[in-house]
């Protein structure tokens, strides 16, 4: 990511939730839908009888923390330092959270952003 200023951090970006993706709890983790297809008619022609319209994936206990802290306000430095108590400060936790929302990012969750002071 960069600016005309130059390169920012992935620290100080903010993570914003993407508009087409839905969230809901199942248990303790929550799950992630996404529609199957893009547009209306390739749902209609295209989907087989009986299967869902959506992808669900399902995230575990970690991404599940992560994903409740995404609020399209907080950066990912003050994710990752919320949630470092909370999973008892193990080694490497930074770069851990860092991954993870890049994956997040890659698979079309998530957008990152950049605040302006």
């Amino acid at each position: 990511m960069e600016t005309p200023e130059g390169k920012v951090s992935l620290l100080d970006a903010v993570p914003v939730r993407c508009g087409h993706i839905t969230a809901e709890w199942k248990g303790e983790c929550i799950v992630l839908a996404y529609p199957r297809f893009k547009y209306e008619w390739m749902r209609r022609f295209l989907l087989p009888k009986g299967m869902s319209p959506d992808i669900h994936v399902t995230l575990e206990e970690h991404g599940t923390a992560v994903w409740n802290l995404i609020d399209g306000k907080r950066t990912v430095r003050e994710i990752i330092s919320l949630l470092a108590d909370y999973f008892g400060k193990e080694e490497h936790y930074e770069s851990r959270v860092t991954a993870y929302v890049m994956q997040l990012r890659k698979d079309g969750f998530i957008q990152l952003t950049i605040q302006r002071n």
